[in-house]
């Protein structure tokens, strides 16, 4: 079981995390919220190897059975190797290659809200936003924490299905 769920996962994270990178330098050419949706689909494209994993855990190690509790097991170690990747990629790209994020990100709010007709007050209240953004991320352990919560729902979700996919009874 260990070396699927290494395989599969850093097999996912690689694949979340060098999609990461590639689209990095393309964010201020694209936009952020194009670059959410790259990256988002990114993440759902990477968490396939979730099923893929627990499919060959089953077909491999398992005899061709699996229940649905030995599925999940299986996934959600996938899913929590990938996401460590993620956090790894990012963590690199806030602090070695995008230092000014949180200023290119309210930078790119605060005209999006000018041009959607935003009043003053509402700028302001964006930019003191952001700042409380930009301390929270100044830690590497809160950012770490708040970064492994955007893929992990995804592969949790992904986690379920397979497992109730996959499941076989012998």
């Amino acid at each position: 079981m260990k070396k699927i769920v290494l395989t599969f996962g850093l097999l996912s994270g690689a694949l979340s995390a060098l999609m990461m990178f590639g689209t990095v330098p393309f964010l201020d050419r694209i936009g952020y919220d194009r670059a959410a949706v790259v990256g988002y689909t990114a993440i759902v494209i990477s968490f396939l190897f979730v099923y893929f994993g627990v499919r060959s855990y089953r077909d491999n190690v398992a005899g061709g059975t699996l229940t649905f509790g030995k599925a999940f097991g299986v996934g959600i170690l996938i899913t929590l190797i990938s996401c460590v990747c993620y956090v790894v990629a990012w963590e690199i790209v806030y602090f070695k290659m995008m230092p000014d994020f949180v200023d290119r990100y309210t930078a790119y709010g605060v005209e999006h809200l000018k041009a959607t007709g935003g009043t003053p007050a509402a700028i302001e209240a964006l930019k003191a936003e952001m700042e409380s953004f930009r301390k929270l991320y100044d830690n590497p352990l809160t950012n770490a924490a708040i970064t492994f919560t955007e893929p992990f729902p995804i592969g949790l979700l992904i986690t379920i299905i397979s497992a109730a996919v996959l499941r076989k009874k012998s």
